[in-house]
C-alpha cells in the first residue's frame, strides 16, 4: 500500500508508482491512495504491464464522501470530529 497526500494539482508519478511495484510479491496486489491524481504516464504503466494495483484518487474519495452524505465542509468536519 502506498498513500500520498498531495495538493490537487500535483500528480503521483512513475517514481512513486515504481516504489509500490517493487514491493509487490507473487500473488499480491497493491493499493495506491492519493488526495490528487495519477499522472498519465504512471497510469499507462499500470495498464500496459498488467500490474495488480487498485488506485483510489481524490475524485474517488470525494464521490465516496458525497454518497455517504458528507458533501460539504461542514458535514465532513462534523463527521471527522467524532474520531
Amino acid at each position: 500500500m502506498e498513500a500520498k497526500c498531495y495538493a490537487p494539482h500535483v500528480s503521483v508519478g512513475v517514481k512513486e508508482l515504481s516504489r509500490l511495484i517493487s514491493r509487490l510479491r507473487h500473488r499480491q496486489f497493491g493499493l495506491l491512495i492519493t488526495t490528487s491524481f495519477v499522472a498519465a504516464q504512471a497510469y499507462q504503466e499500470i495498464k500496459d504491464d498488467d500490474h495488480p494495483i487498485i488506485v483510489v484518487s481524490a475524485r474517488d474519495i470525494a464521490e465516496i464522501l458525497e454518497q455517504n452524505g458528507l458533501a460539504g465542509p461542514t458535514e465532513l468536519a462534523g463527521w471527522l470530529s467524532q474520531f
